[in-house]
């Protein structure tokens, strides 16, 4: 049975979208079967693989609505071992078409049991809030991987992200735990760079991955050709970082 991950912070521009395409792709070079789930409205990941959203005829709102069953909703992409499961722009409206249902908060998680066997990973890319989509990724999944910028702002919003997270244990997902934490746009020439890095490290010990992302241009200009970054330069550093990831991501999972 696939593990699922939800990738998620509340704070935008972290490298959650870049994190969700990249790792994905190199756990896919590697031999692995992954899904990836964009809900996030902005559908990013959906365009870092190179599918156009306005094209989409069945995405994450038809799954997480229920309106489609997961089988129809999900796409081949061109990389070696990863699927998806696109975003529209009318995921928007589900919060507030969730707020009203029964259940609301297992409907990610009920859709996504019927193929759950059919892979080894399935990644969440969740939107930049706490909201009724994210939760629904939080029950839905195993554990979470929490992508932090090395910045001071970064741990002010990291205690509120696991204040909440200890609040949906709690209350909806009792298994729930921290799969790790990731380190990004990373600048070792920076004093406050280290001292996040140790306030972080002292916070979640053996959690904070050994591989940590480094500031990269390629790396930014790669979703605007629709490629993971394996794929637009296997040679760059970013391509590097995130291989490596992949390989420390399955090594922690055996």
């Amino acid at each position: 049975m696939g593990k699922i991950i939800a990738i998620v912070n509340q704070k935008g521009g972290v490298g959650k979208t870049t994190t969700a395409v990249n790792l994905s792709a190199g756990i896919g070079m590697l031999g692995k079967r992954v899904l990836i789930v964009d809900i996030d409205p902005q559908g990013n990941t959906t365009s870092g693989f190179g599918i156009n959203k306005r094209e989409t005829v069945f995405s994450s709102y038809n799954l997480i609505t229920g309106d489609k069953p997961a089988e129809m909703v999900i796409k081949k992409t061109e990389f070696k071992g990863v699927d998806i499961v696109p975003s529209a722009m009318d995921l928007a409206g589900a919060e507030i078409e969730l707020s009203a249902m029964e259940n609301r908060e297992n409907k990610l998680k009920n859709a996504l049991a019927t193929v759950r066997e059919n892979y080894d990973y399935i990644l969440l890319d969740c939107p930049p809030s706490l909201g009724l989509i994210t939760l629904n990724a939080l029950v839905a999944t195993d554990t979470f991987l929490v992508p932090i910028q090395c910045e001071y702002f970064a741990l002010e919003g990291l205690s509120q992200l696991m204040s909440t997270m200890r609040q949906v244990k709690r209350l909806y997902n009792p298994t729930l735990e921290i799969e790790g934490v990731l380190l990004t746009m990373y600048d070792g020439r920076l004093n406050l760079t280290q001292q996040v890095v140790n306030e972080i490290k002292k916070f979640f010990g053996k959690k904070l991955y050994n591989t940590v992302i480094t500031r990269s241009v390629r790396l930014s200009e790669a979703p605007s050709f629709g490629l993971p970054i394996q794929y637009y330069d296997k040679r760059s550093k970013g391509a590097e970082c995130y291989n490596n990831l992949a390989k420390e991501f399955i090594k922690r999972n055996k």
